[in-house]
């Protein structure tokens, strides 16, 4: 794909997840690798007024290669994720209401339901808690997400990588329907039944043979 492309594809799920009320007062940010570095969504612009020549070009190490607006706060995990994992094309990260929430109580969820497994593995992990756009935050999710395509942030939100835009899209709206189905588990006071490790491996030999996962 071309670099007009990508970025106007980076703006469609920025504006979808918008849309989709993953992004309260501003919040969550979206990237795709591009060359040696990556294309992520400006700070403080709502998604609904962004448009593809306001993302930026960053290196790797982070330094703006083009762009007049400053990247997304959050743009240290983004390149770290980047630099861990060659398989991660795209990043997608919301404040999507469910999901956290459930990371407000600092615990993961389990493998309850097999579409679990469109996350990479046998559960979706919380990462401990740190200040948002810190290097310390950024550690914390590339920790949590070995083995794994989505987290949740303690007491933030949740990341998802994916091969493209799309499956990370689709992983990121995935973990709130599933977080949302967990905490109603909960709140009725009942115990999940929990998929064995044998379980999640074969769907996700399934899924992958069909292409299920992004």
């Amino acid at each position: 794909m071309n670099e007009a492309g990508l970025r106007s594809q980076i703006v469609a799920v920025a504006q979808a997840i918008d849309k989709a009320g993953f992004c309260p007062s501003k919040s969550g940010n979206v990237s795709a690798r591009f060359g040696d570095g990556l294309l992520i969504t400006p700070s403080g612009l709502p998604y609904a007024q962004t448009a593809p020549e306001d993302l930026i070009h960053l290196s790797l190490e982070g330094m703006v290669l083009s762009g007049a607006r400053k990247p997304s706060s959050e743009w240290p995990f983004h390149v770290e994720i980047y630099k861990a994992r060659p398989d991660a094309q795209a990043i997608v990260h919301t404040h999507s209401p469910r999901a956290t929430a459930l990371s407000c109580t600092r615990r993961g969820i389990p493998a309850f339901h097999y579409m679990i497994a469109l996350c990479g593995g046998a559960d979706v992990r919380c990462a401990p808690y740190a200040t948002f756009g810190t290097p310390e935050l950024a550690a914390n999710a590339v920790r949590a997400l070995e083995g794994r395509k989505a987290v949740l942030l303690a007491n933030h939100g949740v990341i998802a990588l994916g091969g493209s835009l799309a499956g990370a899209h689709q992983i990121v709206a995935e973990v709130e329907n599933l977080a949302g189905q967990y905490l109603e588990i909960l709140a009725a006071g009942l115990e999940p039944a929990i998929l064995d490790e044998a379980e999640m491996a074969r769907v996700s030999a399934k899924f992958a043979g069909y292409g299920k996962v992004g």
